[in-house]
């Protein structure tokens, strides 16, 4: 049972490579200090957000199956989300972003099972179910916004990385992990903040994925709606921590109008955010996305498109004129003097495809060494074969079974006996196979007939490039190691006993029985654990009504921790005055 993976439709419907990274919530894991920070986190955000969140989240809590009380579980939150067509699948931890945004694209969200410790109750770089369930899961009960969400997966998925991208996911993550594990040293976690500054301080170009990061950043985590002078909240960061949510209303956080320029504002995850975007309406967000993929690589294709699949070092894809699609490694290419690109070539497996899918006899076991191919127009004639007639190709001999030579305006010069040819859905040629083939540009042999048969990529220009391939299936994509994981460890005694306290309060507060009295509670509590305050404001709330001798003992002990401990004496008195000014909690 504790391996199940709760399913619906929709996860069903995933394809392998996304599988994954999915893993079961284990919500027996769930330590009863879990559901208490929990518990406190959602109370606090539900009286403070009630005044500056947007609509959308208290509605949304009710409609996404996001108790107060408890932590939810998967099975609850797809069962209602299945109801307005998403889902939600648990991961450990950050995962590839593109991955990320491609669960989004398939209306599923992510979310980090693990939560956060006490000790950062307030807020914690590392992705959790604090964060992601509470945060995320209540705005996409709004239409508008939850199409946003899923088109932004869309897009976002095939957004071109650089190398440093991936160095830095790695970084961050375990970063992320370091501060969350209970056991990490100080040591441990200034190295790992160090090569993240480092890795972020590089000069570099931003990335395209860089870019819609930010833009996600700005929007999904961190997005403010409404006025510059009257905002509301429903990015999933802000929601999701009750320290910056308060403070990002304050004057000391710079309201932005948002725009397609957020994409080049940076942020800094370990830190709260020193200025904030505010959209008018979710419908700009949409509007906003469209433009900057307008500049994508995806829509604009060329060598610039081809120039960053070749820096990322990973797999990619570009699309031809004709739909053609090579999928693999990019690792070089040759431009004329108008820059435009007149010759590709990949390394290792190659796949080609059209329309997404792969064409039969051209996945990776037809091209295992890597795929070239000449673009451009025909010299003479001045046009591409793919704009030839009939009889434009009955006259050049481009037929099966003959022996034929051409040459590319670009100089580049094929020769050799055309096999056959290979049509799309409108008869255009789109591939042609040649046997005994030599190709040639300058003084340079980009193809001798000894290397096998020969196919020829028919476009002229590259007019879309993006990560990963064209057809899922064409690569083995089930094959991602992490290279750090989630830190769990054994509870100690002196935890266990912890855990058994607040497991007692628990059961008081839920009807059920218990083998200890709040009073006894207390007093193993001050003797053992006179540090924590969670605790005692939980037995605080259910007796101060009706025992007032012992309510008085409780914030005598609370205010001795607030004195010994003034980092946190905002938390103990924002808990307090939630019980003593009998604030309305909306439970679901």
């Amino acid at each position: 049972m504790a391996e199940t993976i709760i399913s619906n439709p929709l996860i069903d419907k995933l394809p392998a490579h996304l599988k994954q990274y999915i893993k079961p919530q284990n919500y027996e894991e769930y330590t009863p200090i879990n559901q208490a920070v929990w518990r406190y986190v959602m109370r606090k955000n539900i009286v403070s957000l009630s005044k500056v969140a947007h609509d959308s989240y208290l509605n949304g809590l009710k409609k996404t199956g996001v108790s107060v009380n408890d932590i939810p579980s998967m099975y609850g939150m797809n069962r209602i989300l299945q109801e307005i067509g998403w889902a939600a699948v648990a991961v450990d931890g950050f995962i590839p972003p593109n991955a990320f945004m491609e669960f989004q694209a398939y209306n599923i969200l992510v979310i980090a099972s693990d939560i956060r410790q006490l000790e950062n109750i307030e807020y914690t770089p590392a992705p959790d179910i604090i964060h992601e369930g509470a945060g995320h899961a209540p705005i996409i009960a709004n239409p508008d916004y939850a199409e946003y969400l899923r088109r932004f997966g869309k897009i976002g998925s095939k957004a071109i990385s650089s190398k440093r991208d991936y160095q830095m996911y790695e970084a961050v993550r375990l970063l992320s992990i370091l501060k969350e594990a209970p056991n990490s040293t100080q040591e441990e976690i200034i190295a790992a903040e160090q090569e993240v500054e480092r890795l972020q301080n590089l000069p570099q170009e931003l990335s395209e994925m860089s870019l819609i990061r930010n833009l996600h950043w700005w929007t999904v985590e961190y997005g403010l709606i409404g006025t510059v002078d009257a905002p509301k909240i429903y990015g999933a960061g802000l929601l999701s921590s009750i320290g910056e949510s308060e403070w990002c209303m304050t004057d000391h956080v710079k309201k932005l109008p948002y725009s397609p320029e957020a994409a080049f504002q940076d942020f800094d995850i370990t830190k709260p955010q020193p200025q904030l975007f505010v959209t008018p309406d979710f419908a700009y967000l949409s509007q906003v996305l469209e433009e900057f993929a307008n500049t994508m690589a995806l829509r604009t294709g060329r060598h610039k498109g081809l120039a960053r699949l070749i820096e990322s070092e990973n797999l990619g894809t570009i699309e031809l004129s004709t739909g053609l699609q090579i999928s693999g490694i990019f690792t070089r290419m040759i431009k004329n003097e108008d820059n435009e690109v007149i010759y590709f070539q990949t390394t290792g497996p190659t796949a080609l495809s059209h329309r997404e899918k792969e064409i039969i006899g051209h996945g990776i076991d037809a091209h295992p060494d890597g795929f070239g191919s000449p673009l451009g127009k025909l010299k003479g004639i001045n046009l591409a074969i793919e704009n030839m007639s009939p009889r434009d190709l009955k006259a050049y001999d481009f037929y099966d079974g003959k022996r034929i030579e051409f040459e590319f305006e670009s100089g580049i010069t094929v020769e050799g006996l055309n096999i056959t040819g290979m049509r799309n859905i409108k008869g255009e040629l789109i591939i042609i196979r040649f046997e005994d083939c030599t190709i040639m540009y300058q003084d340079e042999f980009l193809f001798k007939p000894e290397w096998g048969t020969f196919d020829l990529a028919v476009g002229k220009e590259i007019v879309s490039a993006f990560s990963g391939p064209a057809d899922d299936t064409s690569f083995d994509l089930v094959n991602h190691k992490i290279s750090s994981t989630t830190v769990k460890i054994a509870l100690t005694p002196k935890q266990q006993e912890l855990n058994a306290l607040y497991a007692a309060v628990r059961n008081v507060r839920n009807g059920q029985n218990t083998k200890f009295s709040l009073e006894a509670v207390f007093d193993i509590l001050t003797e053992s654990h006179p540090t924590d305050w969670l605790l005692s404001i939980e037995i605080y709330e259910l007796i101060h009504h009706r025992d007032t001798e012992f309510a008085q003992q409780i914030l005598d002990h609370l205010e001795n921790i607030k004195n010994n401990q003034p980092k946190i004496k905002h938390l103990i008195q924002s808990g307090l005055d939630i019980i003593q000014n009998d604030l309305i909690i909306i439970t679901s």
